[in-house]
C-alpha cells in the first residue's frame, strides 16, 4: 500500500489538537485534508471519497454524529472507516454510536501511537479486503520509485525505521542509490551531511510525540531510535537550543 496515495479526512475543530494529529499524519506520510467542522467536511466530502475519516464527535456547526448518519446515507462511503475521537466515555454514548455504525472510538486523552496504530490497522485490513476482490491481486502492481520524491522516499524509510539504527549504506541501498549520491543529493538540498538528517529526523519526531502528550524523555528518546539519552538530549539542545526537560516544560504550562 502506497502511503502517500492514502487519504485521510481528519474532522476537529480544536485548532491544537487537530494541527498535532495533521502533522503527525503528514509525518507518517499519510495524505490528509482537515477540516473544522462536518459541514465544512461534508461539502469536501461531495468531491472527494478518502480511505479513512477520524472525527470528532463534539464540534459546532455540524457535530461528528450528524456528519456520519449523513454519509452513511450515502452507498459511495460504505466501505470507508469511521473512527470517532471524543472525551465522552459514557456507556450511554459508547452504545449510541455503535448502535449508528461507527467503526471505533479513540477517548481523550489518547497516546499518538494509539491513532497511528488505528489507522495503520484498518487501513492495511481495507487494503487486503479490497485486493481480495481483484482477480488477479498481483497483476498490476509495478514500483515506480522514480515518479516519487526522493525525499518522501527517505523519510518513509527512515520513519519505518525509527527506533532501529539504521546504517547510511542500508538507506542508501534501499534508495538504488550509492552512499555517496545520497550523500551528495541531501546536502545539496538540506545543507547538511547525511548523519545530521537523519539526527535531525529522530529529533522532529520526538518533538511530535511531546505535542501529543508524551514527557518521559527516557521515552522520547527510545521512541525516536537514539540509543543513548545522554546522546537524545544533547542533540535535542543542540537543535532546538533548549533541553528535553526545558521544552516540555513550556509545552505544559502552555
Amino acid at each position: 500500500m502506497d502511503l502517500l496515495n492514502v487519504k485521510i479526512l481528519l474532522i476537529e475543530d480544536d485548532l491544537s489538537l487537530g494541527q498535532t494529529i495533521s502533522d503527525l499524519l503528514k509525518l507518517n506520510n499519510y495524505n490528509v485534508k482537515w477540516c473544522q467542522n462536518g459541514l465544512e467536511a461534508f461539502h469536501f466530502l461531495e468531491r472527494t471519497i478518502p480511505d479513512l475519516i477520524i472525527c470528532d464527535l463534539m464540534m459546532p456547526v455540524m457535530s461528528g454524529e450528524e456528519l456520519f448518519l449523513k454519509i452513511r446515507k450515502l452507498k459511495k462511503f460504505d466501505e470507508v472507516p469511521f473512527i470517532v475521537i471524543t472525551a465522552d466515555i459514557s456507556l450511554d454514548m459508547k452504545i449510541r454510536q455503535l448502535q449508528n455504525g461507527v467503526n471505533d472510538f479513540i477517548i481523550k486523552p489518547f497516546k499518538i501511537q494509539e491513532l497511528l496504530l488505528k489507522t495503520r490497522n484498518f487501513l492495511n485490513y481495507k487494503h487486503k479486503i479490497l485486493e481480495k476482490s481483484k482477480p488477479d491481486p498481483f497483476s498490476k502492481i509495478t514500483i515506480k520509485l522514480k515518479n516519487k520524491n526522493f525525499f518522501d522516499l527517505l523519510n518513509d524509510l527512515l520513519l519505518r525505521n525509527i527506533k532501529s539504527d539504521i546504517s547510511i549504506d542500508s538507506l542508501a541501498a534501499e534508495l538504488f542509490i550509492s552512499k555517496s549520491t545520497l550523500d551528495k543529493r541531501i546536502r545539496k538540498q538540506k545543507q547538511c551531511n547525511t548523519s545530521q538528517y537523519i539526527r535531525e529526523f529522530r529529533i522532529e519526531y520526538s518533538i511530535r510525540l511531546i505535542e501529543a502528550g508524551e514527557t518521559n524523555i527516557q521515552q522520547l528518546a527510545d521512541n525516536s531510535g537514539f540509543n543513548s539519552l545522554s546522546y537524545f538530549s544533547l542533540s535535542f539542545k543542540k537543535y532546538l537550543k533548549v533541553s528535553p526537560k526545558t521544552y516540555i516544560k513550556k509545552r505544559i504550562s502552555n
